[in-house]
């Protein structure tokens, strides 16, 4: 039995036509996301694996991780090899080979035979005193590298207390005059004020020459940035349901703040962390560039800049091998935060 047209007019009819089609895009749907084809679909990525995902898109990223990775495994052979078990020698004086090139033999008629160096020729040719610049290099490695991170430590360390403080208890007043944020973010402004460079080189000049404390000196004075990011990712999260859950729970303020306020703010402070390091690498190469900075007998990429900076013409593997070293690094911690930086923010990865 046919349905009476004329009952329902054409509109009607138009309107049966909408329903058949809403009820079979509904079935094709429904055909997209049956139980059978839904066990076919691959597994949700966890954010690692997401982050690993995105960050391998970025060639140059991935080729700077490696060369400091390379880097790394080269300063603490470094160290094992200079100062623990002495195969280089980078204290040896040898003036007989001095200014050597590159990749010259030894005068091995002249130069005793425990002082030869290990590889049977010069690497990296020799200094003004017939020293094993290979051998420096390979010592200086270990003390510019634990110099950017021992100092970036401490100033994340300090960063994320003070940003961690300032995000969280911003609003409580200290004795009735002004609120922990307006404190620390002026104290903050005050730091950032100061040429950070200066005031380093004068604390350095006024404290005993030491490895340690061009670390600590370095680390203390390069918190800011670190601060502002951790107390601007905290004001955006302590509103959020989850520390509201925690606060209604009675959770410790400490607690709060170290266990799930910060991890979450931490992806701007990785990014500069690695920047961070080239920037005290730099920093400590000035200082000893100056004559500041670590003294004799340890040598660093800073120091072995120095001493070849009256031989520019003369011998310029003296000048050209520490600051290509320097240069690499610097660059390769660069990249590396570049990357992290796209990796870690959605706003920011390349399509």
């Amino acid at each position: 039995m046919g349905w009476p047209i004329q009952e329902f007019g054409w509109n009607n009819l138009g309107k049966i036509d909408e329903t058949l089609i809403g009820l079979k895009s509904m079935n094709t749907v429904h055909r997209l996301v049956s139980p059978v084809d839904a066990e076919k679909l691959p597994p949700p990525e966890t954010p690692w694996q997401e982050f690993l995902r995105v960050y391998k898109k970025d060639r140059l990223a991935i080729v700077s991780s490696i060369v400091l990775a390379i880097l790394v495994v080269v300063g603490i052979s470094g160290k094992v090899l200079t100062e623990w078990v002495v195969v280089f020698d980078a204290e040896v004086v040898r003036l007989p080979d001095k200014f050597l090139p590159p990749l010259s033999t030894p005068s091995v008629d002249v130069v005793p035979t425990q002082d030869l160096p290990q590889l049977g020729l010069y690497v990296f040719g020799t200094d003004e005193l017939g020293r094993d610049v290979f051998s420096r290099m390979l010592q200086g490695s270990f003390v510019s590298l634990s110099i950017g991170f021992v100092a970036v430590g401490i100033s994340v360390v300090v960063g994320i207390f003070l940003g961690g403080l300032a995000g969280f208890f911003g609003n409580i007043k200290l004795f009735g005059i002004m609120t922990v944020d307006t404190l620390i973010m002026r104290f903050t402004d005050v730091m950032l004020c100061i040429p950070t460079f200066f005031l380093i080189l004068t604390v350095v000049a006024l404290l005993p020459p030491s490895i340690y404390n061009i670390m600590i000196v370095i680390g203390l004075f390069g918190w800011m940035g670190t601060c502002r990011f951790v107390r601007a990712e905290i004001l955006t999260l302590r509103e959020q349901d989850f520390v509201v859950a925690a606060q209604a729970l009675g959770l410790p303020k400490a607690r709060i703040i170290f266990r799930h306020l910060v991890p979450n703010a931490i992806a701007p402070v990785l990014v500069s962390t690695t920047i961070g390091v080239a920037t005290a690498i730099l920093t400590e190469s000035a200082l000893s560039f100056l004559g500041f900075g670590v003294q004799p007998p340890y040598a660093t990429w800073g120091n072995i800049l120095t001493d070849g900076k009256g031989f520019i013409f003369d011998a310029p593997w003296l000048f050209v091998i520490p600051g290509m070293a320097i240069f690499v690094v610097v660059l390769a911690f660069n990249l590396v935060g570049e990357g992290l930086r796209e990796a870690l923010n959605p706003k920011l990865r390349r399509r």
